[in-house]
């Protein structure tokens, strides 16, 4: 009986190995089988009893149908039990697909009684098998799998572009190599301490303005001698601003005056007709081997002056012009070749007058007619030459030995050509400063009208910095079209005005000894100006003037650093500029100045000069850049526009030990770089009554690394 209603419960499905390898209910009794079967006839199986079939048709056909049932269970019996020794060496898996086989083997049989009933058994779950064709199913893998392709088409295409400009998308030149921070000796200070002609111009095209310096050096087959005074070597070097690296080198065969860079040369479109003989000759002039589609750098020597390629350093061409005292004026074009012309100051052949005017050819550097020579009646520093465009667009040219005449750059021309046409460019006059001229025939008008020997007469632009000598157009149409600082003397400071040239405001400075710098501190939109004086013996005193009324906006005193060298302005993205300039260390508003004056009196050596930086939004605070006790000669501002920063260029003097002449070292120092390592200096009182310090440190620091710089 056991063994029986094992069978009986034994699920469709159902591995006969899982019954084990032996069944101790067959095995006790499998005697009494054939009585136990009989009662088991009408057991129901799978859950379809004989007496409950689904179908149609006639008891008897139940019944019968209920005998073959039988007869086939029998059979299914024995096939089971044979099956069942043979599954014994099977592993599991092969038993599980033996007992699925038997299910649907069964469900077959079932099918086919059914059918020879009637209607035949129905799975109760309706579909069954063939629901996996159904076409609904197909629409849900359909779109899931446009809906997977919508999602890793565009991933898969941006990762492919993302690797495109990472790896084969060349990098700027320049980003790679770019140091916060570097200096370069240039070889044996042969040409003594004194300022170095220094200029800045983009030469390598990568957006950052590089460096050209005149140096003069010693033979290498020569030995220091002071009977030797012919073994130097004189050139000019530019060198990356990014790295310091040497990019050319240009010998010469006397000392460099001046270096000046940015003279565009190439061909201005005809403005005439393409058939007419105005423009035909410019197309000639087009087609000339001498115009450079780069920037053009000018090198003047003692009585040389040299045009080269700023890209190479390759020599275009050269002109001996006597006695040169100024470095280069790029003027408008005058001889119509549709390049600009040039303008400088020689001494005069006859040695009667007092200098000479004369005009280049900026094209092959030939001579525009003869010199223009005039008889200045004071003697004094050379101002000028600059180039002045008035309101009306009329070109004057300023100029004098101690003091600052005008001359309408028409008169130039006409007198160095002898001809009496002039350009459209030319004719204009401008009526107020024609009322100046104290006689009809005079050519010169008067400007200043100070009774002290002028020293310095410089634009007021913010950020124009005498070091880049610069000869494209947009920095000559920023200085030519400003209002002028100008020093008288050592006593008098003065703002003049660009229309009538009468002066704004006048301010008693004594004792200016260097170049004033305009910058932007009060944010009203006039230049104020940087000026440096010396307030008693062995103290110097930074001053900054309003531009618009010369009140004083912010003042200093420190100790003096032995150093002349004008301050720099660097124009930030705010609107306000950030000023740079040498001292000592700051002095305290009670100093008392007999004492002072008794330190300066027995100086320390080594003097110890130290880079500052102020910025108007923190008047009490000064930040350290850097120091040294080598002798700053010449320093010049680069801008670094992809960058939003600044770099102060300076060129040193650095002493060897022994007797031995010293060494020239350019170095370079990024702003944002210096901030973030800079010492705070406060001026005044840092605390009351035990307090904490406002501002306090982070403050500062977190202020000055989000300054960002830029062109003026």
């Amino acid at each position: 009986m056991a063994a029986a209603l094992s069978r009986a419960l034994k699920l469709p499905g159902k591995k006969g190995s899982e019954l084990g390898d032996y069944d101790p209910l067959t095995q006790a009794d499998s005697e009494d089988d054939s009585e136990e079967d009989d009662l088991v006839l009408n057991y129901p199986r799978n859950g379809l009893g004989r007496s409950n079939n689904i179908g149609t048709g006639t008891s008897d056909s139940r019944s019968s149908r209920g005998g073959r049932f039988i007869q086939e269970e029998d059979e299914e019996d024995d096939e089971e039990d044979e099956w069942r020794e043979r599954a014994r060496g099977k592993t599991r898996p092969d038993a599980e697909e033996g007992s699925t086989r038997q299910y649907w083997s069964q469900r077959e049989m079932g099918r086919d009684g059914a059918t020879e009933g009637g209607q035949g058994m129905r799975s109760p779950g309706g579909v069954g098998l063939g629901s996996e064709c159904d076409p609904e199913g197909k629409k849900a893998r359909m779109k899931g799998a446009l809906r997977t392709a919508a999602f890793l088409v565009p991933l898969c295409t941006a990762m492919i572009v993302v690797l495109l400009c990472a790896f084969l998308l060349p990098c700027r030149q320049g980003d790679s190599d770019r140091r916060p921070q570097w200096e370069r000796e240039l070889g044996g200070d042969a040409g003594g301490v004194m300022s170095l002609p220094l200029a800045l111009w983009d030469l390598d095209n990568d957006d950052v303005e590089d460096i050209l310096i005149g140096v003069t050096q010693l033979s290498n087959d020569s030995q220091v001698s002071s009977s030797q005074l012919n073994s130097k070597e004189h050139s000019v070097v530019a060198l990356s601003a990014t790295s310091g690296s040497m990019l050319w080198r240009c010998p010469l065969r006397e000392p460099v005056k001046s270096v000046q860079c940015g003279l565009q040369t190439g061909a201005e479109p005809a403005a005439t007709g393409p058939h007419s003989a105005e423009g035909a000759r410019r197309r000639q002039h087009a087609q000339s081997p001498h115009l450079q589609a780069g920037p053009v750098c000018l090198l003047a020597g003692s009585s040389h002056l040299i045009a080269v390629n700023g890209t190479s350093g390759k020599k275009l061409w050269s002109v001996t012009l006597g006695d040169i005292e100024s470095p280069a004026v790029s003027l408008p074009d005058v001889d119509g070749d549709s390049v600009p012309d040039l303008l400088i100051v020689t001494l005069p052949d006859d040695h009667v007058s007092d200098l000479s005017l004369v005009l280049l050819s900026a094209l092959k550097g030939t001579r525009i007619g003869h010199p223009v020579t005039f008889n200045l009646t004071a003697q004094g520093k050379l101002i000028g030459p600059l180039l002045h465009e008035t309101r009306v667009g009329a070109y004057y040219i300023l100029f004098g030995l101690g003091t600052v005449e005008a001359v309408t750059l028409r008169d130039i021309y006409s007198k160095a050509s002898g001809e009496r046409a002039v350009g459209p460019k030319l004719k204009l006059k401008d009526p107020r400063w024609e009322r100046l001229r104290k006689t009809n025939s005079s050519a010169l008008i008067h400007i200043s009208s100070s009774t002290e020997q002028v020293r310095f007469l410089v634009p007021l632009v913010a950020g124009q910095c005498n070091n880049h000598n610069n000869l494209d157009g947009m920095s000559s149409m920023n200085s030519s079209q400003s209002d002028w600082v100008l020093v008288g003397g050592n006593s008098s400071l003065s703002v003049l005005q660009e229309n009538d040239t009468r002066a704004v405001w006048t301010l008693n400075a004594p004792a200016i000894h260097s170049r004033p710098s305009p910058g932007h501190f009060n944010g009203d939109g006039v230049p104020d100006v940087l000026i440096q004086l010396t307030a008693a013996p062995g103290v110097r005193k930074v001053q900054i003037i309003d531009g618009a009324n010369s009140h004083n906006l912010w003042d200093t005193d420190f100790v003096c650093p032995r150093l002349v060298l004008e301050g720099s302005s660097v124009m930030t993205t705010s609107g306000q500029s950030v000023f740079l300039f040498w001292a000592g260390d700051p002095l305290k508003p009670d100093w008392n100045a007999t004492k002072q004056t008794s330190t300066a009196s027995a100086p320390t050596d080594p003097v110890i000069r130290k880079l500052f930086i102020l910025h108007p939004a923190y008047p009490t605070i000064l930040l350290e850049l850097a120091s040294t006790t080598d002798t700053v000669l010449t320093a010049a501002v680069s801008y670094e526009e992809q960058w939003k920063d600044a770099a102060y260029i300076a060129v040193f003097s650095r002493p060897t030990s022994g007797l031995g002449l010293g060494t020239h070292v350019v170095k370079s120092l990024s702003l944002k770089a210096a901030i973030a390592g800079a010492q705070i200096r406060r001026l005044g009182e840092e605390s009351k009554a035990g307090g904490p310090v406002r501002p306090g440190a982070f403050e500062i620091k977190k202020f000055f690394k989000q300054l960002s710089f830029k062109h003026q």
